[in-house]
């Protein structure tokens, strides 16, 4: 299961977290994001310690959509060392999430 994070913990969760963190906008009715999430799912327990996967609900915390410019979901933002190093809008395969991560280790 991929935690979630609020607005409240963002800050400790994603931009202090010392290994890279995938966070996916994402919102309970949006099609496109309920297929997405198996695939993250699935790529979540590979990565191990090395990176982590979390979710953000935007209906829930508008304000970090808005921080990070969430026009459309599903929108996945890999930070590392606090600071975005790749972002992807629509339906993303796994694998291309995977180079992405592996890119930043």
């Amino acid at each position: 299961m991929i935690a979630e994070v609020s607005a409240a913990s963002f800050k400790h969760e994603v931009l202090e977290a010392t290994t890279p963190v995938l966070v996916d906008f994402f919102a309970d009715w949006c099609g496109p994001c309920r297929t997405q999430l198996p695939m993250l799912e699935e790529l979540a327990p590979r990565l191990r310690q090395a990176a982590r996967v979390v979710k953000v609900d935007v209906d829930r915390s508008p304000e970090l959509a808005n921080l990070f410019d969430v026009r459309s979901i599903p929108t996945l933002i890999l930070f590392s060392g606090g600071k975005i190093a790749n972002r992807f809008t629509g339906l993303t395969p796994g694998r291309t999430l995977a180079a992405a991560i592996m890119a930043e280790l």
